[in-house]
């Protein structure tokens, strides 16, 4: 059942017993977006022209990365036994770094299609998503995907769904999405299984606002869930934590793509334009109510917790308004990034921003580089300290120029994750070196089958911030895959270490690393900007300090002129007069010049 034309269609006869909401949750790169398309196609919501495309990854960087960013929702008209059904799909991401796309939209569901890779199994990030959605008390259908793959066992991850969720083998469905196998079954299965929403028409209006974005014609879009009452066209509606109100210039359906109609029903979810100007009126949470009738607001998301924090500074210091401008766009789409003004002595003024891990800061440094056309530097990440100071007070800190003097501090605390790794056995002894290598302390393992181990580790997020992830990939041969939850602050031997240059500290290159490791990555450091820096015409003295104690020092010697070349005759007195007078005007540039750090240098150590 499809419709060229919804604009003249009567959404009131769909009444919540007739609308389905569910997301589709997975571990990265098992086919969600491929199934969220598919469904797509089979009930007729896309064209010939967009079949067999990637059509819900909208994004540059979705489709370069092969990897799903941006929560997506689409509707789709389906028939069962001659009656017509409105389904609201959300399509999620599957990496770790991006679970707060995935709580959030799981709000606006009564379930889930948990989608498990017919060959590789459950893995890290499918348990994740499997407890996010338990928790919230959605309906949970399992679906083993890919099962037309040579090389797919879809008896061995019956038994896993089993030995981990308890789902019953004649309840998992089989599929191919990338073929177009039991998908139709699918469809029928979320029909007959997922809980109708709740919500009656005759009560006032109550919405909840679980998505925005900005679009540069049209300011913000909202995405709306109606649970109770109808929103129409030309309505004054008013927001619950503002308060401020504002007229409904249009709303629709996402079929897939925006597609007005006159009015939203209790059940229904769509999208919402009332012409708001400022990222900073949509607050995602929030609820919607008709403006002076006002409603019980829904208790809205726990709000999302930084684990990374890095600086973003602009190439050129005259785009910092650009900077700033994009940056608050983009934080509208993604509600998870925190963004404070921050200033470096080496690189100006940017913002210190607060990301839910590495993926996640580097996806949002490439979409301000390709949707904003702008030039970033990203600083080296860093964690959320907790410092007890001699007079009892504790405060936090995320970068190491907030790091107080020695002499105050009573005890550091660093942040502290329970990690969850599945792996094949006979990569065990790899994985194991390494997280013992990153101060892991092991808290179990278990057998997942016959060839498949969960560890579970306790690991300082510090640890993990800078690539330990592709560790784990390369020393199991991509097989392997990683999860994390937040457990606490606990007791460490932190220090902040300094780069200087001749004597000067340099702000940017600034870290707070663990005592232990202090020295070797100082000297690492040291010989990397050694090879960087350009030969000035004197010394360059790089030294790595933890206060006045020098860890590791490398020397960038002076440029010199071939005077003796130059004598006439060999004038030894020339010679010498020409050497005095070299000596002399390198004197008067360390008095009055500074090293001049290269871009290039700057950005390979902070990768680093």
């Amino acid at each position: 059942m499809s419709f060229q034309n919804i604009q003249d269609l009567d959404l009131s006869t769909f009444t919540p017993d007739r609308i389905r909401n569910f997301s589709v949750i997975a571990h990265i790169d098992h086919g969600k977006s491929t199934l969220s398309d598919r469904m797509l196609e089979i009930t007729g919501t896309l064209s010939m022209r967009h079949k067999n495309e990637q059509f819900l990854d909208k994004l540059q960087v979705e489709r370069e990365r092969g990897i799903t960013v941006k929560a997506q929702t689409a509707s789709m008209f389906y028939e069962v036994d001659g009656i017509p059904y409105l389904l609201n799909l959300i399509d999620t991401p599957g990496h770790v770094d991006f679970s707060y796309e995935v709580s959030r939209s799981l709000y606006a569901c009564q379930g889930a299609l948990l989608l498990v890779d017919a060959c590789q199994g459950v893995q890290a990030q499918t348990m994740a998503n499997f407890y996010l959605a338990f928790e919230q008390g959605l309906t949970i259908l399992p679906i083993i995907n890919k099962i037309d793959m040579a090389n797919a066992d879809p008896d061995r991850i019956n038994a896993e769904l089993e030995t981990l969720f308890d789902f019953e083998a004649e309840n998992v469905l089989l599929a191919s999405a990338k073929n177009g196998i039991g998908i139709e079954e699918i469809l029928d299965a979320a029909v007959a299984n997922i809980p109708a929403p709740q919500g009656s028409k005759d009560l006032p209006l109550k919405a909840l606002l679980f998505d925005s974005w900005y679009d540069s014609y049209r300011g913000v879009i909202c995405l709306i869930s109606v649970k109770d009452g109808a929103i129409h066209r030309g309505d004054t509606i008013s927001l619950a934590q503002s308060g401020t109100s504002y007229e409904v210039l249009e709303l629709g359906l996402m079929y897939p793509d925006a597609q007005p109609t006159n009015a939203l029903y209790p059940g229904q979810v769509g999208y919402l334009i009332t012409g708001m100007k400022t990222v900073r009126e949509a607050r995602v949470g929030d609820t919607v109510y008709r403006a002076k009738k006002p409603v019980e607001p829904f208790p809205g998301f726990r709000p999302a917790k930084p684990m990374v924090f890095a600086g973003i500074f602009p190439v050129d210091t005259a785009d910092f308004e650009n900077l700033l401008d994009a940056i608050e766009k983009l934080t509208l789409n993604d509600a998870s990034v925190s963004v404070h003004k921050q200033g470096s002595d080496a690189l100006g003024v940017g913002f210190s921003c607060g990301f839910l891990g590495l993926l996640h800061m580097d996806v949002f440094r490439q979409r301000l580089e390709q949707e904003y056309d702008l030039a970033v530097i990203a600083t080296a990440p860093s964690v959320r300290y907790e410092v007890l100071l001699n007079n009892g007070e504790r405060i936090t800190i995320e970068r190491p120029s907030d790091f107080p003097d020695p002499t105050r501090i009573d005890t550091l605390f660093e942040p502290m994750i329970n990690a969850t790794i599945i792996l094949p056995k006979q990569y065990v002894g790899n994985i194991m070196k390494l997280c013992s290598q990153r101060r892991g302390v092991q808290l179990s393992m278990d057998y997942l089958g016959e060839e498949r181990i969960i560890l579970k580790y306790s690991l300082p997020l510090n640890e993990v911030a800078t690539d330990f992830y592709d560790q784990i990939k390369s020393l199991s041969s991509g097989y392997a895959s990683f999860d994390y939850e937040e457990a606490g602050y606990q007791v460490s031997d932190l220090v902040k270490m300094d780069i200087l240059l001749n004597g000067k500290p340099v702000d940017a290159l600034s870290t707070i690393i663990h005592g232990q490791s202090a020295q070797t990555t100082g000297r690492d450091i040291a010989k990397r900007l050694r090879k960087l820096i350009p030969r000035q015409m004197f010394d360059v003295a790089i030294q790595a300090a933890i206060g006045s104690k020098i860890l590791a020092r490398e020397n960038v010697s002076a440029l010199r002129k071939n005077v003796t070349a130059k004598c006439y005759g060999g004038d030894i007195t020339r010679k010498r007069k020409l050497l005095e007078k070299q000596k002399a005007g390198k004197k008067r540039m360390k008095q009055v010049g500074s090293v001049e750090v290269p871009q290039e240098a700057f950005l390979s150590i902070l990768k680093k």
